[in-house]
């Protein structure tokens, strides 16, 4: 891995004061990921990639049985980066207003004030969020395209950093409704943690449970340094070769018929800015074809699914472009 002092000196010119914040804020990226380990037991690379989206400015969904740690992931991404935290639980029977907040009468004042919803936070938590219909779903899309809610002729924008980190039950379930393409292209990547390992659940059954530590994590970044790595992310080097082969993977997915429709423009600017966030991670200044090999099923197999006829066969059509499409041509 690329040393820190070779991240100060390649990504960008600066002051030694600078250095010594950029310096800080590596450092702290390193107890970020070692302190979500400690809590979230054998799911490294699912850690990895859920920060790797954050420092990316996208959105996760998380799709998974329930108890399997969702939302334990995502309150500790909250507290470990010192992020203002609200979880909303989405049921049949919310309304947008649940959401974004509503305009409320004052007699004494004979106005409106808009009282502000849970929307108006730095990580908000939609748990199960396919439990609620397709019209309150769709009170997040400007929240999480724009970072600002227009609503009755006014605009409020939302605090910074703003993400979103969803959580869904797998469609087969009773009470769920499915996300339009659209919810689903504002997610920068989904994934799925999946049952622990037979090592990591015999400490959970041992009572090394991740929910007691959760409230022992403290703090190890702030948000002003939250910002100044996704800027740093920005600046990582993506060569021509690498932008032919990710090309290339576009257009094999627009051309095959397993799929209702292949990879729009802004998956592929998601899969490349999803690919500069992991080679940050890994201490890299570049770009080099397994970081878009890695963050491919994340970001790409929730764009592949849906249509009729075609349902669940986005990461088969993933898979096949892995396996297919030359890294070199």
């Amino acid at each position: 891995m690329t040393s820190i002092s070779t991240l100060d000196s390649t990504l960008e010119e600066k002051t030694p004061n600078n250095s010594a914040d950029l310096h800080d804020a590596m450092l702290a990226l390193k107890r970020v990921l070692a302190n979500l380990n400690n809590v979230l037991l054998g799911k490294p690379e699912q850690i990895k990639l859920a920060v790797c989206c954050i420092l990316a400015n996208g959105h996760l969904l998380i799709e998974d049985l329930p108890g399997m740690g969702k939302t334990t992931l995502s309150h500790a991404l909250a507290k470990v980066l010192g992020l203002g935290y609200q979880r909303l639980q989405f049921t049949s029977d919310m309304l947008p207003a649940d959401v974004i907040g509503a305009s409320v009468y004052d007699r004494n004042e004979q106005t409106f004030n808009f009282i502000k919803g849970p929307i108006f936070t730095q990580l908000l938590l939609a748990d199960e969020i396919n439990r609620s219909t397709p019209k309150t779903q769709s009170a997040l899309l400007e929240a999480m395209e724009e970072r600002q809610i227009s609503i009755e002729r006014h605009t409020f924008e939302l605090p910074k950093p703003f993400f979103v980190i969803a959580t869904q039950n797998p469609s087969s379930q009773s009470g769920t409704y499915p996300l339009p393409e659209s919810q689903l292209d504002r997610f920068l990547m989904r994934l799925s943690l999946g049952y622990p390992s037979a090592e990591a659940e015999r400490k959970i059954l041992a009572g090394d449970n991740g929910r007691a530590r959760l409230e022992s994590l403290s703090t190890q970044m702030q948000p002003q340094q939250i910002a100044s790595l996704q800027k740093l992310v920005q600046r990582v080097k993506a060569a021509d070769p690498v932008l032919d082969y990710l090309q290339r993977l576009i257009e094999f997915s627009r051309t095959q018929s397993e799929v209702g429709f292949g990879l729009s423009p802004r998956a592929g600017i998601g899969l490349l800015q999803a690919a500069k966030a992991l080679a940050f991670i890994e201490g890299r200044t570049h770009v080099i074809p397994e970081d878009i090999q890695q963050v491919l099923m994340p970001v790409a197999a929730h764009r592949l699914d849906g249509g009729t006829g075609f349902q669940n066969n986005g990461a088969a059509l993933v898979s096949k472009m892995l396996d297919t499409v030359p890294v070199i041509d």
